[in-house]
């Protein structure tokens, strides 16, 4: 597994190794040791696993508020996202920045996301699977997000007119957000 850094405090882009012959191919999906020998430690509790049937369907900004943070490894098991992090965490010398990346199912790449920041991504073709780890269960109250097209964050989206639930419609922007993170705060680091 190699690490690339992304200039985001503990955000981590990650390529594992593949092996590849005529049959196909194969590859660790994690190896708690591996993270550990990369400095990335999670206690992952929950797999989740998202299908969205068309292009541009558009999930996130989403986070959990304390004491329920998450902290999530994500990638593609078919078709392309864009996925992106945005930095919330008061006090990061990278807050209110993003970072964007393709994952797909043929790059293999996977994004590792700190308590602290807000996640979301955008399909790029049909039948696209996403999954992700998570290092504490849902919890409904503790439910956040940070609108997706907010001109701040300048994320450059594929699309203009996405694919939204009603909730990601209506989320605040980080102007309107009180950010319950701090830099360097265990819940949040």
């Amino acid at each position: 597994m190699r690490l690339i850094e992304t200039g985001l405090p503990g955000l981590a882009l990650l390529e594992p190794k593949v092996f590849r012959d005529e049959r196909g191919f194969f590859l660790e999906m994690y190896s708690r040791a591996a993270f550990a020998s990369l400095g990335i430690h999670a206690d992952f509790v929950q797999d989740n696993h998202a299908y969205s049937a068309t292009p541009f369907v558009l999930r996130g900004l989403h986070f959990q508020k304390p004491p329920f943070t998450q902290a999530k490894l994500v990638w593609v098991v078919r078709g392309r996202v864009l996925d992106v992090a945005v930095d919330l965490r008061r006090g990061s010398p990278t807050f209110g920045r993003s970072y964007c990346v393709e994952l797909s199912a043929e790059n293999f790449k996977r994004l590792f996301i700190p308590r602290g920041f807000a996640h979301g991504y955008m399909t790029l073709e049909p039948d696209t699977e996403f999954i992700y780890k998570v290092d504490a269960p849902y919890d409904a109250a503790s439910d956040a997000g940070i609108l997706w097209n907010d001109p701040e964050l300048a994320v450059p989206w594929p699309a203009h007119e996405p694919v939204l639930s009603a909730k990601d419609r209506t989320l605040p922007t980080l102007k309107d957000f009180e950010t319950p993170f701090v830099y360097g705060a265990a819940d949040a680091s």
